[in-house]
């Protein structure tokens, strides 16, 4: 659910506490300057860069390299995630680097609770995790929590990258038209703007690359 660490840790089974899993990844790379504050996700970059900056939020926010790069071209942020350490960390770096007053930072196990407030942009990026979640409730929460106007960006993994914990081949992925149609959201109000599967070479934990597929659906509100 939240973005790869720059190390190589043990692959989760499932079996674990998902809030204690996380906690502990991110608490042992507290450290790691290669993964705190990593760059921000291309398809974020490429989406965000076209938009007006207004208040967005970052599901699941990871080492924080989206809310970084949106807080630096003046998005008001709200990044959120399962493990305390992670937001501690993330709210940390947007401080040191001169824009705390724009990063607001929240501890939440979205299968049981989801922000307040209303957002121009909610990004959720690789959104996958082997834990118990019901995504496409959560994402129906987030297309809700937007503004008039405001968008949706979910993107996936679309491939299996040589370094993914789940090597699985026979595996099915979903689609972004698959993703947008688990979402059951209203056309009257909700309008799909991008549904695609664009490739990119992609680098992993050892420095390894790979060309990899991203689905990527685009949801604008359009309705109140």
């Amino acid at each position: 659910m939240t973005p790869r660490p720059a190390a190589n840790p043990a692959a989760p089974t499932g079996d674990e506490d998902p809030a204690e899993f996380w906690e502990n990844l991110y608490r042992q790379q507290r450290d790691n300057h290669d993964l705190w504050g990593a760059r921000g996700n291309p398809q974020l970059i490429d989406a965000a860069a076209q938009l007006r900056p207004g208040a967005a939020l970052d599901l699941a926010c990871g080492a924080g390299g989206d809310t970084l790069w949106l807080a630096r071209h003046g998005w008001q942020v709200t990044a959120i995630d399962i493990s305390a350490t992670a937001v501690e960390k993330v709210l940390c770096l947007a401080q040191e680097a001169g824009f705390g007053e724009l990063v607001t930072t929240e501890r939440h196990d979205l299968a049981e609770t989801f922000p307040r407030g209303a957002f121009d942009l909610v990004s959720a990026q690789y959104f996958h995790t082997p834990f118990e979640l019901p995504r496409a409730a959560v994402l129906r929460k987030a297309a809700e929590a937007l503004r008039p106007g405001g968008r949706l960006l979910v993107v996936d993994h679309g491939s299996i990258a040589p370094w993914s914990w789940d090597q699985n081949p026979d595996k099915h992925i979903p689609a972004p038209h698959e993703v947008g149609a688990e979402l059951g959201l209203d056309p009257a109000t909700w309008t799909v703007e991008r549904a695609d599967t664009p490739r990119r070479t992609a680098t992993g934990p050892g420095g390894q690359t790979a060309v990899v597929t991203d689905n990527v659906l685009l949801i604008r509100r359009t309705g109140g």
